[in-house]
């Protein structure tokens, strides 16, 4: 093979380098998102790239082969190609005869590196990573010819490859999952927020649908000592007072024992009789089947429970079997919406600055109280409160006056990363190792021997040992 021959084959073959690795780039880079939307407008090369994407580690495997190869032949003929070219000037410049052959061995190697490494590496990865779905369009019919010629060595290689993989413990894969995180969301709406993009109400939806399916019925119900109930063996009319004084439309039914919810009634049972049988009818008679829940399960399928049932009142039940609280439609959409006022609640206490300090219910979850403060408490899966937080730091129950220290949560989005519960732990060591924010909690008012009104602020960045601390 004569010099001008094998060089011409150095770059046929570099051009077939080239195309392997962009294959290899594209089809990862890709979005399949725009690509299926672009086939979805009729668009066939775009539906030809996602057939290649469905079977995606065997693309890849064979362009890994296409590599290799191209680039062993290339290493074998470019080198003596190249050195046959240069020796003639070499010899030109008097280079001494012994060393010609070294060095033209030498250039010619570092010619054909450099031409592979350019040409058949860099350039078609940075043209994939740059355009990765019209590359991945252009390449597509292509490749699926180059698959079905090479399958059969590829498929071997593959497999041979995947055996090694489950035999180490890990299930190889066909496919990327493409998509960003929970987190990488976060950041896009608060990024556009903070430029205008979206308005801060539209953003804090945003940000709580988010996380809607982290949050359980427990986390949404009203808690049991709230929740109003009527016996079994009352009449209609008890009912009928409940609904005038408290203005909710369901209750649940007691039986013998504390804890026992027999049925539900609500306006819709009272709709039934007749008002002279108002003061006549028990509850029992009237009562229907109660949807009882979990105090873990999640509000999606919280949701879909409701909606299998036909009702928006459901009974929610601790471990032990016992009623822990109720949750109502409305209580699952304001994790979504925030507070929905109506003319039936009891007026809350609202979330007011005083200076440094924020005044607010300490019967808000600590999550929610984080978000309207701007304080990053720290949560746990001991309480779910602020109320709770205070007298789990305490260890007693709380006091009008009492004032405590309790080490912040360094960043939120740690405990949505590293998932709730390493987050929350992480949150906690970090604070005791290498200091961390301090909320300074004040108790105002005590309800039922836990707090009821509190005052917080930030104490700023502190190095301590301990967690809490009382301030005198």
């Amino acid at each position: 093979m004569t010099a001008a021959v094998a060089i011409l084959a150095v770059f046929v073959l570099t051009f077939g380098t080239a195309y392997f690795v962009a294959q290899e780039f594209a089809y990862i880079s890709a979005d399949r998102v725009e690509l299926a939307r672009q086939a979805g407008a009729g668009d066939k090369r775009a539906a030809s790239a996602i057939r290649v994407m469905e079977h995606l580690s065997f693309m890849l495997s064979a362009a890994q082969v296409g590599i290799t190869v191209t680039g062993l032949i290339v290493g074998l003929i470019a080198e003596p190609a190249f050195a046959q070219v240069v020796r003639p000037l070499l010899d030109a410049v008097g280079l001494p005869e012994g060393a010609v052959p070294g060095v033209s061995v030498a250039v010619g190697f570092a010619v054909a590196t450099i031409i592979q490494m350019v040409l058949g590496e860099l350039f078609p990865k940075n043209l994939a990573l740059a355009t990765p779905e019209r590359l991945a369009k252009v390449l597509a019919s292509s490749t699926h010819l180059y698959l079905a010629v090479s399958g059969p060595v590829v498929r071997l290689f593959d497999n041979s490859a995947a055996w090694l993989l489950r035999k180490a413990g890990i299930e190889p894969v066909e496919e990327l999952h493409h998509g960003a995180t929970l987190e990488e969301l976060g950041h896009v709406i608060g990024e556009s927020e903070a430029g205008g993009s979206l308005s801060s109400q539209l953003s804090g939806i945003l940000g709580r649908a988010l996380y809607f399916s982290e949050h359980t019925a427990g986390e949404a119900m009203v808690p049991r000592p709230d929740v109003r109930s009527v016996r079994a063996d009352a009449t209609a009319a008890a009912v009928v007072e409940l609904i005038a004084t408290h203005g909710h439309s369901n209750y649940p039914i007691r039986g013998e024992e504390t804890d026992e919810v027999v049925g539900v009634i609500g306006v819709r049972e009272l709709l039934h009789i007749a008002p002279d049988d108002v003061g006549s009818t028990l509850v029992r008679d009237l009562a229907r089947q109660p949807l009882v829940v979990p105090d873990s399960l999640p509000l999606p399928a919280l949701v879909e429970r409701m909606q299998d049932a036909g009702d928006e009142f459901a009974c929610v039940v601790d471990e032990y079997g016992g009623l822990a609280g109720i949750v109502t439609l409305e209580d699952v959409s304001e994790e979504l919406f925030g507070d929905i006022t109506d003319e039936t609640d009891q007026q809350a206490v609202p979330v007011t600055q005083d200076g440094d300090w924020w005044q607010l219910d300490a019967g808000l979850r600590v999550d929610e109280a984080a978000a309207r403060t701007g304080l990053p408490l720290h949560e746990s899966d001991d309480y779910d409160t602020v109320a709770g937080l205070i007298v789990a730091e305490l260890g007693r129950f709380a006091e009008p006056g009492d004032r405590l220290v309790v080490g912040a949560e360094n960043g939120r989005e740690n405990g949505r990363e590293n998932g709730r519960e390493n987050g929350r732990e992480n949150g906690r060591d970090n604070g005791r190792e290498h200091g961390r924010d301090e909320v300074e909690i004040e108790v105002v008012t005590v309800a039922r021997h836990v707090p009821e009104l509190v005052r917080l602020r930030r104490r700023g960045l502190v190095h301590t040992d301990g967690n809490a601390e009382a301030v005198q």
